[in-house]
């Protein structure tokens, strides 16, 4: 068995990673080839076996965050699974150590994960985040000057548009959002067909979903916020209910707090995680 790490110039090696997460959650993450191919900033610490396969994984990626105002340098950390043959050896022990120690030394403030067990992560250090939904009152509706514009991640000038904006994007929230992180947002709008990407003008793009009674209001990109009236309006949508799936502080508008009961947890540790104050949310689109 050989460690390796850094290994995503190695195209047979991207692919046994590929294979291990599709085998050990039915996710095919190959459609990042799509997208210039996987986060040049991540760093994976796997095991391969004499045939090549990558038996065990864990990746640590930049992640950075807008906390309270301040930019801060965050790592986010993904892709851990072992093949059922392989566990109970230690090997996701030592890859969680190596991608940990990896972090600390390049300087990172901050590390995030998510995960549905969180006894795993809390012995070395990690914390639960509480996060909420965001529920607001249906704003006035008032003519808008945005056009709005349905995009699709198989258009290439939508792609390149959606690109260059979560490349020059202004953060979302000023209180807890993700500054730049471009492969989790592609993944996400891939991987499930009820969100929408809609272009307001030129410079903002709305991640969203609609039932034709609730709103979710997702995820904003773009290099302005508008508010929420303006993004309603534009979308011209009636909802009865609005959720909104992170802070809400750039949206001119008031909320009611729910808890967000997912199925994962959001974790964090480090020197910057004594600055989160809630309520907050991660935005679904930044999910990893």
């Amino acid at each position: 068995m050989t460690l390796r790490q850094d290994y995503f110039d190695d195209p047979s090696a991207w692919n046994a990673l590929v294979d291990l997460l599709q085998d050990t959650f039915s996710i095919d993450v190959s459609i990042l080839d799509q997208f210039d191919g996987p986060d040049r900033t991540s760093m994976p610490f796997g095991y391969f076996d004499a045939d090549g396969r990558c038996v065990a994984n864990f990746s640590a990626f930049s992640m950075p965050m807008i906390i309270n105002g301040r930019v801060v340098k965050a790592a986010g950390y993904q892709s851990g699974a072992v093949r059922p043959e392989w566990r109970k050896r230690g090997l996701y022990r030592d890859l969680m150590q190596r991608a940990f120690s990896h972090t600390a030394t390049e300087g990172y403030e901050l590390d995030l994960l998510l995960t549905d067990k969180p006894a795993l992560y809390e012995r070395y250090g990690f914390r639960m985040l509480p996060q909420h939904i965001f529920v607001a009152q249906t704003p006035t509706l008032q003519k808008s000057d945005l056009s709005a514009r349905q995009l699709s991640l198989e258009a290439p000038d939508d792609l390149r548009l959606i690109k260059t904006l979560l490349q020059d994007r202004q953060p979302a929230s000023a209180q807890f959002a993700v500054v730049r992180q471009m492969e989790m947002f592609l993944l996400n709008a891939s991987f499930n067909s009820a969100i929408r990407l809609t272009a307001l003008g030129d410079d903002t793009v709305v991640a969203w979903t609609f039932d034709g009674a609730n709103f979710w209001l997702l995820d904003i990109v773009g290099t302005t916020i508008p508010s929420l009236a303006t993004i309603v309006s534009a979308l011209d949508i009636q909802p009865e209910r609005i959720e909104i799936c992170f802070s809400p502080d750039r949206l001119d508008c008031q909320v009611l707090l729910e808890p967000y009961d997912g199925y994962t947890m959001l974790m964090v540790r480090g020197k910057a995680a004594a600055d989160i104050v809630g309520p907050l949310m991660l935005s679904p689109m930044a999910e990893f």
